[in-house]
This record gives C-alpha cells, sequence and structure tokens, in this order.
C-alpha cells in the first residue's frame, strides 16, 4: 500500500509539472501575439489643414503619400490664406495651419510652433503673349504701386498694365510687398483671391501681370527674370532669385501622435523628395 501511494503521489507531481508547463507555453505565446499586435497596430484618424494656397498644393501632395502609407489615415487640406492658417492653429479650430509668410511678432506671442518644410519663389507673371522677359526689382514696385502704367515704359506695347494682386491677408501678398519694399498696391489692382484665380486672370487678360507660387506656374502665364534671374528651384536654392519665402506648418501645444508622425513624414527623406519636386527643400 506505502508503494502504491508513493505512486499515486509522484504520478499527480507528474501532472501538475506538465499542466504548469503548458499553461506557461500559451501565457508565452498569448504575449507575443499581443506584442505582435501592438507593433503592427497603424495610424487612424484624421489630420486637418488649414491655411495658405500656395502651401496648400504642397500639403495634398504630401497628404495623398501619408495615407497611402497609412490607409486608416484622412488627410483634408483647406486653402484659405496663411492669415487664416494662423488664426485657425491659434485657436486650435485645425490640426495643422500652413502659412506662405512669416510669423508677426503678435502672432508669435501666441506660442504656436513653426515648422519650416520648405521655400518657395514668388513667380512675376505676364500672360505668354506678353513681349516682356525681363524686370527688376525697382521696376516691378513701380508697376505694382501704379507709378508705371504702361507696357511701353518697360519694353512692350503700347497697352495700360493691367494689375493683378492678391486679397489682404494672403501670405504671397504680405511675402511680395515686404521683399519688394511697398505697402499697397495700386488702387485699381484687380484682387484675385488664391494663386489659382491669379493665373486664371493673367492667363485670360493679355495685359496683365500678377504674381504666384512657383507651383502654379504653367504654360498659360509666363514667368518673369528678375534682373537677369530665371524663377527657377536652383536660382531660389542658390539665393540668386531674391522673391522667395518660407512654407510653414503650425501647431500649439503638444502634437499628439498622429500629427507629430504626419510633420516627421514631411520632414524625412522621402518627404522632402516630394517636395523637391516643385519647391526648394528644406535639407
Amino acid at each position: 500500500m506505502k508503494i502504491s501511494s508513493f505512486k499515486k503521489v509522484i504520478l499527480i507531481l507528474s501532472l501538475v509539472l506538465v499542466i504548469s508547463v503548458v499553461l506557461s507555453g500559451c501565457n508565452s505565446d498569448s504575449k507575443k501575439e499581443t506584442n505582435s499586435e501592438s507593433k503592427g497596430s497603424e495610424l487612424k484618424g484624421t489630420v486637418n489643414i488649414v491655411g495658405s494656397t500656395s502651401v496648400s498644393l504642397l500639403a495634398e501632395e504630401l497628404g495623398k503619400e501619408f495615407s497611402k502609407k497609412n490607409p486608416e489615415v484622412k488627410v483634408n487640406v483647406q486653402g484659405v490664406g496663411s492669415t487664416a492658417g494662423i488664426k485657425a492653429t491659434i485657436d486650435k479650430t485645425a490640426d495643422i495651419g500652413i502659412s506662405s509668410r512669416d510669423l508677426k511678432d503678435e502672432e508669435k506671442k501666441s506660442g504656436i510652433k513653426e515648422h519650416i518644410i520648405a521655400y518657395d519663389g514668388i513667380i512675376v507673371a505676364v500672360h505668354p503673349e506678353n513681349k516682356v522677359e525681363d524686370l527688376d526689382m525697382d521696376t516691378i514696385s513701380k508697376i505694382f504701386t501704379g507709378e508705371i502704367k504702361n507696357w511701353s515704359e518697360v519694353g512692350g506695347s503700347n497697352e495700360e498694365i493691367l494689375v493683378v494682386s492678391r486679397e489682404e491677408g494672403s501670405g504671397t501678398r504680405g511675402a511680395f510687398e515686404e521683399i519688394l519694399d511697398f505697402d499697397s498696391v495700386r488702387e485699381d489692382a484687380l484682387i484675385a483671391e488664391g494663386n489659382g484665380a491669379v493665373k486664371a486672370n493673367i492667363a485670360s487678360k493679355k495685359n496683365s501681370i500678377g504674381y504666384l507660387s512657383l507651383s502654379y506656374l504653367d504654360d498659360t502665364t509666363k514667368g518673369l527674370k528678375i534682373g537677369g534671374v530665371e524663377g527657377i528651384v536652383e536660382k531660389i536654392k542658390s539665393g540668386d532669385y531674391k522673391i522667395s519665402r518660407p512654407f510653414l506648418m503650425l501647431t500649439n501645444g503638444e502634437e499628439d501622435s498622429l500629427i507629430k508622425e504626419f510633420i516627421d513624414f514631411v520632414l524625412s527623406e522621402e518627404g522632402q523628395k516630394i517636395v523637391g519636386e516643385k519647391q526648394i527643400t528644406v535639407k
């Protein structure tokens, strides 16, 4: 009986050991599966971007590529002007604001964070049939303020110059007037809201002149040389083309993981490759 009881004890202990090993293995597998799911989790949510029409085209391209990499993420871009984008950032009605001008001192005091994502050239453009090819900075300033009013004064046809400018609050307008060193355009200037509207007006009006972001320039308009220098990426990057400005993405407060991942992507080698297709990279 003693031997039989001893065997029973041994058998019970063996069964307990086997069960413990099995349960331990299950727990280990369960932990591995949990970690794997955590590492493989995808970003989800929506990134709302608001602001400059100059930056909006680039933001859309970056957003499309980011969504391809992260199918559960939607990037919405609304081009309404730099000042509106800065305000949306301050008010936290946008996840990211976009601006094509430097922030004013009072805007900086709000504590919003600036991320320079690119540099851009502001192209002075005319109708493709215009004979004028090259103007210097002083002449451009005189045209936009109304001191020069006829194309014949600068080597063109005997036709009155139609100035096309941007709306108040436009980052492109603010940068253009600051760089050219004048306060306001001539009173009878045609005011167009957005780069697209400026381009459409120049393309349809033979005696017009306006300014727009490099990314909007196409064969419906003709970019002028400035003091003999063409507004192309290489010349803007070297500093030879003088009318240029930064493209900014703006955030307010601590960025959540999705917003941080998006901005990191924009500034990454992959993101800057997209930037470099039409704008000037920051790296």
